[in-house]
């Protein structure tokens, strides 16, 4: 069964075709600035890779060149996009309509209905799943909902001290999100240990970051709540945030509750707290320079996660493992030697050299350390593949 699994923003496109369930990568690629008068479409087949750029009017265009570069007849890895069994989307938010699902109307409703908890992932996905249901409607699309692995949290760690009607009626609740990578990761850990009941601490950081508590690959807290914009600051997300501090900026700027939110999900984060960047790397880089402003940001970035670390360790009475994973977790050796130091108490130390040269999945923890420290690079799109797999085999 072949299964192409999407990835979208609000003009972009990316995606990757596998062969199920032998769970065998055929493709990749990509197509940014959907919308614009040249897009920059890319695709990798087998030992074939090109890039260019044309014009890609909107997300079914994009779909239709995906389809047409896996079926060329040179390098193409398809004979007909009838292949392709269905289409599954890393879809983020539709509240109580939770889960893996087919795409219909209703959902489709709910998730353009919500737009306000996730304005950067529900339009687009919400657009795009339209267009292809017009242009495709032969093809199944299914949504695999990041809330989805949290659905298992316990009321304790997922509810807000809020008016209980709020809950009831508005769904105000810690929904959490990531919940492909969370999952690969509690799967992956599974299989590279040998042991399907760790307790492990799932650090996903990267452009947006979010710390999973799990035990036998079972989600019981998340630090993301009610949006994708709260929990750890983000690149350029504000993280937690005291809701009463917007009546102090709404007098003082004179600016509305929605240009406030609007500030606060685009200016805020890394980016907004240095004044230079939302990249780790750059911060790291202008730290070391003596950039105060850098300094700040990546302190607070550290200290919010060792602040869910040690949470969550008290959530599951103690950790087996700790994983790194995301652009950020896999890639930034100073980081994770932040977040790790000075945590002997725990029974977690890291090994520094491990550290400095871990690539792939690698264990970095010092050889008196009770804990295990892994990097495990994530693969949100197998999950997706399997999950899409699933729902249209249960169609039928």
């Amino acid at each position: 069964m072949k299964v192409l699994v999407a990835n979208l923003g609000s003009t972009s496109f990316k995606y990757r075709l596998f062969d199920m369930p032998a769970e065998v990568q055929l493709a990749r690629g990509g197509i940014d600035r959907i919308g614009e008068e040249q897009s920059h479409c890319f695709v990798e087949i087998g030992e074939h890779r090109e890039e260019h750029e044309q014009n890609v009017p909107d997300h079914a265009a994009a779909v239709n060149l995906c389809l047409s570069q896996l079926t060329n007849p040179e390098w193409g890895c398809l004979d007909s996009a009838d292949e392709v069994a269905g289409i599954g989307f890393k879809a983020v938010f539709a509240g109580n309509l939770s889960g893996i699902r087919l795409v219909d109307e209703e959902l489709l409703t709910k998730m353009e209905a919500l737009a306000d908890i996730a304005p950067a992932h529900n339009p687009p996905y919400a657009r795009a799943m339209r267009q292809l249901r017009q242009a495709f409607p032969e093809i199944p699309l299914v949504a695999a909902l990041e809330t989805a692995f949290h659905e298992t949290i316990p009321p304790e760690n997922r509810t807000y001290a809020i008016p209980f009607e709020w809950q009831e009626e508005y769904e105000v609740k810690r929904w959490g999100f990531h919940g492909a990578s969370h999952r690969y990761i509690g799967s992956r850990m599974a299989e590279l240990t040998g042991k399907d009941d760790l307790k492990v601490i799932s650090c996903h950081l990267g452009g947006s970051s979010s710390l999973c508590a799990m035990q036998g690959g079972v989600s019981k807290a998340n630090s993301l709540g009610m949006s994708p914009q709260t929990g750890l600051p983000h690149n350029n997300r504000v993280g937690d945030f005291d809701p009463f501090a917007l009546p102090v900026l709404m007098k003082a700027t004179g600016k509305s509750l929605a240009e406030l939110l609007e500030d606060l999900s685009s200016k805020g984060g890394l980016l907004g707290m240095s004044g230079l960047s939302g990249d780790c790397r750059d911060l790291e880089e202008a730290a070391a320079n003596g950039h105060e402003r850098a300094q700040t940001a990546l302190g607070v970035f550290h200290s919010a996660i060792r602040h869910y670390l040690g949470a969550y360790l008290t959530v599951l009475g103690g950790a087996d493992a700790i994983v790194f994973t995301g652009g950020i977790g896999e890639n930034s050796v100073s980081l994770r030697e932040k977040v790790c130091s000075n945590l002997e108490w725990a029974g977690i130390r890291l090994d520094a050299e491990r550290n400095k040269s871990a690539s792939d999945e690698a264990q970095i923890q010092a050889d008196d350390s009770n804990v295990q420290i892994w990097v495990v690079p994530t693969n949100e799109e197998i999950v997706v593949g399997r999950q899409t797999v699933e729902t249209i085999e249960g169609r039928s």
